[in-house]
């Protein structure tokens, strides 16, 4: 099978304005996610709508691709992306920008969901640890995710699922292994075609996680386990966290 890896990323943000040039420990953001996707997958590209953007992975030596600024989700962008690319492959994985930390295991670990047919998208999570503290596992920017036997996703949602209902919330952690939904998809070529095509559903409306609107039109979602912790950069205060653990590695 032939993976490529897109990296949709944009200059607009809220909370962290140009954070894919931001600089991690000498390099900037986007191009520390780039190198590692690099490390395993047979092609990458970054999407953006961004000259800046384009210029700076130009400047590594990376493969970069101009697309529409009006797209709703990193999934369409990088269905345009894929469609310029114009070569054919099996997957396309859809890589944040924003996680510099994401590791060769990790993508090698949604890769190999493709190994069962009846996968059409995959996904990773990561179990909350028995240690770990309420407050993380109720923390509503972190989607949690429930699976079936087969290790596809049944649902996914902002609040804390499933609800144990004759436990104490301070017992929660010891009595049920939670996931939490670590963001990074990958689509057979055909099917990440197809899900750009759909409306926004109601369920996708309530949570705000364009996953649901997946699982609402039928498709099938592959869930790989990683035991890695990613750290995502939203704010300027993530990036500062993001140096210190650079440091320590």
């Amino acid at each position: 099978m032939r993976f490529l890896g897109i990296i949709p990323a944009r200059y607009a943000s809220t909370r962290f304005p140009g954070k894919p040039l931001a600089l991690l420990g000498g390099k900037s953001v986007i191009q520390r996610v780039y190198e590692q996707a690099a490390n395993i997958l047979d092609d990458v590209y970054v999407a953006t709508d961004d000259e800046r953007i384009f210029e700076a992975v130009c400047s590594f030596s990376g493969k970069v691709i101009m697309t529409s600024c009006e797209h709703r989700s990193g999934t369409d962008r990088c269905w345009e992306a894929y469609q310029k690319i114009g070569d054919p492959y099996d997957v396309v994985i859809n890589i944040q920008g924003d996680e510099p930390f994401i590791t060769v295991a990790q993508i090698r670990t949604l890769m190999e969901c493709f190994s069962h047919p009846q996968t059409q998208i995959a996904t990773l999570v990561k179990p909350f640890t028995e240690s770990g503290s309420l407050e993380a596992l109720e923390n509503p920017n972190s989607p949690k995710v429930v699976v079936n036997k087969e290790k596809y996703a049944l649902y996914f949602s902002r609040s804390t699922i499933p609800y144990l209902r004759n436990v104490d919330k301070s017992e929660w952690l010891k009595n049920h292994t939670y996931y939490k939904h670590i963001g990074m998809y990958g689509f057979r070529s055909e099917v990440l075609g197809e899900v750009t095509l759909l409306p926004a559903s109601s369920l996708e409306i309530a949570e705000s996680l364009e996953q649901l609107r997946w699982l609402e039109n039928g498709y099938r979602i592959k869930v790989g386990t990683t035991m890695e912790e990613t750290i995502g950069i939203d704010t300027p205060e993530d990036l500062e966290r993001a140096e210190l653990n650079l440091k320590i590695r």
